[in-house]
């Protein structure tokens, strides 16, 4: 997601990496990379030209704190590239917010309301029918009673594809045969009232571009039904087409706000840097991915974060309890820690990962893989096979792996051959990957029960005093945490020291998340500009010649 944006910024970052001082000359240098990357990911011209021109002035304009310490009392320093990463998080964010992820809807339980209306508008293509269903599904999550309105009647199986959707969320379809959409759906207005419904979901046509017959129609609709959030839902591919698109919409109906989708297949990202800005209505949500629980609320330092390289700890802890049971996850990580665990459990942590999105995704969001190399990419089949190995095998051989396939020093099996070629065979997979399952598998268990299963139960011992450990342990107390605080937290030196960025340059990141949370505070340092410089040179030259002269009257 948004790779064409990350590599600018990830190459301007490493420019000025180890830089004594900034410099109108190093910073428009960085400036260079990072308009490239903008322009590449389709972003607005004027609105990246305004982005560019706002950091180069808070670039040289502000005075850097180069010195700080922690709240504990610890100093440590903060680089000037550091400082312009900063910035340059702050203007994203900006950029993108302020976030307004709120609908205008009744008070739950309020009886006697008038039903709220979500009108969804869009072109033909951007996922509107899908979104309407996430929607439905957010809604269900908070306690509503919504109802579905198939009023695309022009699309072949728009009305069946809703119907299936609704059935699969246990909510209500509206839908009348021969009706005009506009008709259809003030009558759903009335069935609604009758059903206890207390909002209802307006799944409108799309057109494969804008005309006035699909706008009038869309007029039509909002007149009759008075809708109090009518969302645009934009395909985040097609670029600063969804601008030019979201203003005509704007126009002509006054949209609440958009819905982006198809932001996670999408390597450029344009559309989410510059439909804010152009048109002043916030992105709402998000639709990432195909399932029906995969609607996010838009979280501006979330996208700005992940585009910096320092992840999204608040989005994977979202992402986490959506999936988990609190107590089941507390009980497995003291079986894991303990390494009293087996196959069956294994498998277990697979199907969670399964569940929270692809690995490279999550990877994304995680402070410690925030910045990972190019060209790395992980398999998300990979999991699928492992799965598939393991389901090939018995209970017994599951729950004890131990008995069935000793492992030798190296970790391969002695025993069991015949019962590795059956597995091998009934997961389509050769025996030398299913051996390599099973080596890794001893080794882990062999690895937690070394660092885990020290003084003091599970978790102690070596595993107390891991760089980053003592952070990771405090993830359950993230929930309701200022975003920055969590940034604080998991951008540690040590942990920068465990494991350095891409490109060996030591953990840039961590230093810069460090530096945020602590408010750059301390001893300042000004930020000199090229004429400054300049002066500073010829003085120093001129120190210089005076001493020659003064060396040779001697």
């Amino acid at each position: 997601m948004l790779d064409a944006i990350t590599k600018g910024f990830r190459t301007a970052k490493n420019k000025l990496t180890g830089k004594a001082e900034l410099t109108e000359e190093n910073i428009d240098d960085a400036l260079r990379d990072i308009r490239v990357a903008l322009l590449e990911a389709d972003v607005e011209l004027g609105v990246a030209r305004r982005f560019l021109a706002r950091v180069k002035d808070k670039a040289l304009g502000e005075v850097v704190q180069v010195k700080t310490e922690d709240k504990k009392g610890k100093k440590f320093q903060v680089a000037p590239g550091d400082h312009f990463i900063k910035i340059c998080h702050d203007e994203l964010e900006a950029l993108m917010g302020p976030v307004d992820t709120s609908l205008v809807l009744p008070k739950p339980g309020s009886a006697g309301e008038r039903p709220a209306g979500i009108m969804m508008v869009g072109l033909q293509g951007s996922g509107k029918t899908t979104t309407t269903a996430k929607l439905a599904n957010y809604l269900l999550k908070q306690g509503r009673k919504p109802l579905l309105v198939a009023a695309d009647i022009y699309r072949p199986a728009a009305v069946e594809q809703l119907k299936q959707l609704g059935a699969r969320l246990d909510v209500p379809v509206f839908h009348e045969e021969g009706v005009r959409p506009a008709d259809m759906c003030r009558n759903a207005l009335a069935f609604a009232g009758t059903k206890n419904r207390d909002v209802i979901l307006y799944d409108t046509a799309g057109r494969l571009a804008i005309d006035e017959e699909m706008m009038q129609e869309l007029e039509q609709i909002k007149s009759n039904c008075a809708p109090e959030n009518i969302l645009l839902v934009a395909d985040a591919m097609i670029g600063q087409d969804a601008v030019k698109t979201a203003g005509e919409f704007d126009r002509r109906l006054g949209i609440s706000g958009f819905i982006l989708t198809k932001l996670d297949g999408d390597a450029r990202g344009g559309a989410a840097l510059s439909i804010k800005d152009v048109t002043g209505k916030p992105i709402k949500f998000l639709g990432m991915g195909e399932s029906l629980d995969k609607l996010e609320e838009f979280r501006p330092e979330g996208i700005a974060s992940r585009i910096l390289g320092f992840g999204d700890i608040v989005g994977l802890m979202k992402d986490f309890e959506g999936v988990v049971d609190e107590e089941k996850a507390e009980e497995d990580a003291e079986k894991i820690l303990s390494g009293n665990f087996n196959l069956n459990d294994f498998v277990e942590q697979i199907k969670l990962v399964k569940k929270m999105g692809s690995v490279s995704e999550l990877l994304e969001k995680f402070p410690l893989f925030g910045e990972l190399p190019e060209g790395v990419n992980f398999d998300d089949k990979e999991l699928g096979r492992v799965e598939a190995i393991i389901g090939s095998m018995t209970r017994s051989e599951r729950a004890h792996a131990e008995t069935f396939f000793k492992p030798r020093q190296d970790g391969m099996a002695t025993i069991g051959h015949d019962r590795v070629e059956r597995i091998a065979k009934g997961s389509g997979q050769p025996r030398n990957t299913v051996y390599g399952l099973l080596a890794r598998f001893f080794a882990m268990q062999k690895v937690m029960k070394q660092i885990g299963g020290g003084p003091g139960g599970a978790g102690m011992g070596l595993l107390s005093r891991l760089p980053g450990f003592r952070q990771l342990a405090q993830l359950k107390a993230l929930k309701g945490m200022d975003p920055s605080e969590m940034a604080g937290m998991f951008g540690l030196p040590e942990m920068g020291g465990a494991l350095p960025a891409a490109g060996g340059k030591g953990s840039h990141a961590a230093a810069m998340a460090r530096a945020r949370l602590m408010g750059f505070g301390g001893a300042p340092a000004r930020v000199i500009s090229d004429e400054e410089k300049r002066k500073m040179r010829d003085k120093k030259k001129a120190e210089r010649q005076n001493k020659k002269k003064a060396r040779k009257k001697r």
